[in-house]
C-alpha cells in the first residue's frame, strides 16, 4: 500500500532540494566574495559532483533506450521517432541561430568598443584553437565516424553519450530481433538494473547542494563579479534572447501541446537550479529523463531524444553562437555584409552539432564557426573568455529546457505522451510525488 505525500505546506524547507540548492548559490556567491581564495579551493566539491553524475550516465542511458526499443518491439516506431526527432531540431536550431543573429544585429552589443584584433593575446586560445580546427577539418566523414565507438566498454569508459546512444540501439534493435524467452529474460534484467541505476541517481542528487556551492564559490572567488562589468552588455542581451526563445518559442510549441511553458519550468526547478550553480546540463541528465517519465512521456522516446537531444538540439547554445560570432565583428569594427551574416548561419548549422562532450566544448565551436568566417578576426574570441562561465550558466539552463520541450513534443507527435497525466503533475506538484512511490526506483527529493 502506498503512502501518500505530505501536503505541500507541510513540507519543511530542509526536505526541498530547490531550496537547498537555492541555498547553496547565496552561500557560494557570498564565500566567493568574502573569501575568494579559500573559495577556489572547493571547485573539488563541484568535480566530485559531476564525476558522481557521470558515472551513471551511461549506463542510464544505455538501459532505458535498451529496455524502451525491447518492451515496445516496433522497429519501425523507433526509427519514426528518430526521424521526428531530428526535424525537430534541426528546426528549433535554425530558429535559435536566427534569434541570435538577428538580435546582435539589432540591439548591436560590441558596437563602439573600437578593438583592434592586433592587440589582443592569443595565448589562451591555444587548445581551443586546436581542438577548433581538428572538429573543422574532420568534416562529415569524421564526425559520422566518431558516432561508432571503437568498442562498446571505450563508449562507457570515455562516457561519450552519443557512442553510448548509437551501441543501446544496435543492442535494443538486436534484442527485440532475438524475441521469445530469451530476448525476454534480458529485457527484463535491463530493465531491474534500470531500477538500481535510478535509485543511485536518487543518492547521488541528495548531494547536489554541495557540488552547486563549490561550483559557485569557485567562480566567483576566481572571477569575481566584476569580470562581468566589461561585458555586461553581451551577457544581458544572451540572458534576455534566452529568456525569449524559451517564453515565446518554446511557450509556442508547448501551446500546441496543450501544456504551459511555466508550469514545465516550475516541474523542473530543482534541476534548473543544480544547472544555473553547475553550469552543466549533463548534472541533471538522468534525473530529467526520470521526470519526464514520470510526467507521462514513454520510456522509449524518453531514451532516443534525450540523448541525442544533448548534442543536436541546443538551442541555447546556438542563439550564444550567432550573437557572439556577430558581437567580435562589431567589436573588431569588421563590417558585415547580408552574404557574411548569410555565411554565419549556414556554417553555425554544422557546427553547433555534435560537440557535446568535447572540453569547453562552447568556446571549440565558437572559435572552428570563427575560423570558417574568413572576414571575422578568429583572434576576438579572446573579448568572450572571461564571461562564459556566467554565459555557460544560462546556456545550459537554455539546452535543458529546450530538449525537455522536444522530447514533449516528439512523444505527443508520436501519440506517446499521456495529456492527462502531463496536466495533472504540471497543475499539481503532489500528484508527481504520488506517482514516482508507485512506480519503481528511487523517490526524487521532496522538493524536486
Amino acid at each position: 500500500m502506498s503512502v501518500p505525500a505530505p501536503p505541500a505546506k507541510a513540507r519543511s524547507l530542509h526536505t526541498s532540494l530547490f531550496a537547498q540548492v537555492a541555498v547553496a548559490l547565496v552561500l557560494g556567491v557570498a564565500f566567493g566574495i568574502v573569501a575568494p581564495e579559500g573559495a577556489q579551493t572547493l571547485k573539488v566539491l563541484s568535480d566530485a559532483f559531476l564525476k558522481l553524475i557521470g558515472m551513471i550516465v551511461g549506463p542510464i542511458v544505455f538501459c532505458v533506450v535498451v529496455h524502451g526499443i525491447a518492451a515496445t518491439g516496433d522497429l519501425k516506431k523507433v526509427g519514426r521517432v528518430g526521424f521526428k526527432a531530428l526535424v525537430y531540431f534541426e528546426a528549433m536550431t535554425t530558429v535559435a541561430l536566427g534569434l541570435g543573429l538577428l538580435l546582435a544585429y539589432l540591439v548591436g552589443p560590441g558596437r563602439g568598443m573600437n578593438i583592434d584584433p592586433a592587440s589582443l593575446d592569443g595565448k589562451a586560445l591555444g587548445t581551443f584553437q586546436d581542438n577548433a580546427r581538428h572538429l573543422q577539418g574532420g568534416g562529415v566523414g569524421a564526425f559520422l565516424l566518431n558516432l561508432i565507438p571503437t568498442t562498446a566498454f571505450d563508449a562507457f569508459a570515455r562516457n561519450d553519450v552519443l557512442q553510448v546512444l548509437v551501441f543501446a540501439i544496435l543492442f535494443g534493435v538486436s534484442l527485440s530481433l532475438v524475441g521469445g524467452r530469451a530476448g525476454q529474460a534480458v529485457t527484463d534484467m535491463v530493465g531491474a538494473l534500470s531500477s538500481v541505476l535510478f535509485k543511485a541517481m536518487g543518492l547521488v542528487v541528495r548531494v547536489a547542494p554541495l557540488g552547486v556551492f563549490g561550483a559557485v564559490s569557485y567562480t566567483v572567488g576566481r572571477y569575481g563579479a566584476g569580470s562581468l562589468a566589461q561585458l555586461l552588455s553581451l551577457v544581458a542581451l544572451f540572458y534576455a534572447a534566452v529568456a525569449l526563445f524559451v517564453l515565446i518559442v518554446l511557450g509556442a510549441v508547448m501551446r500546441l501541446t496543450g501544456l504551459s511553458i511555466l508550469r514545465l519550468i516550475a516541474f523542473f526547478r530543482a534541476e534548473l537550479a543544480i544547472v544555473l550553480g553547475t553550469a552543466s546540463s549533463d548534472a541533471v541528465l538522468p534525473q530529467v529523463m526520470r521526470k519526464l517519465e514520470i510526467l507521462g512521456v514513454k520510456p522509449s522516446v524518453v531514451g532516443l531524444v534525450v540523448p541525442t537531444g544533448y548534442s543536436f538540439n541546443l538551442d541555447a547554445f546556438s542563439i550564444y553562437l550567432t550573437l557572439a560570432v556577430v558581437f567580435i565583428a562589431q567589436a573588431t569594427n569588421t563590417p558585415l555584409s547580408l552574404g557574411d551574416l548569410l555565411l554565419v548561419l549556414a556554417i553555425s548549422l554544422v557546427t553547433s552539432k555534435g560537440a557535446h562532450g568535447i572540453p569547453g566544448s562552447a568556446i571549440v565551436i565558437l572559435a572552428a564557426t570563427l575560423n570558417a568566417v574568413p572576414s571575422i578576426p578568429a583572434i576576438g574570441l579572446v573579448l568572450v573568455l572571461s564571461v562564459d562561465w556566467f554565459i555557460g550558466m544560462a546556456r545550459a539552463a537554455g539546452n535543458l529546457l529546450g530538449n525537455c520541450v522536444a522530447t514533449i513534443v516528439v512523444a505527443a507527435w508520436e501519440g506517446d505522451l499521456d495529456r492527462a497525466r502531463a496536466k495533472a503533475v504540471l497543475s499539481d506538484p503532489t500528484v508527481a510525488g504520488d506517482l514516482l512511490r508507485t512506480d519503481a526506483g528511487d523517490p526524487l527529493p521532496e522538493g524536486a
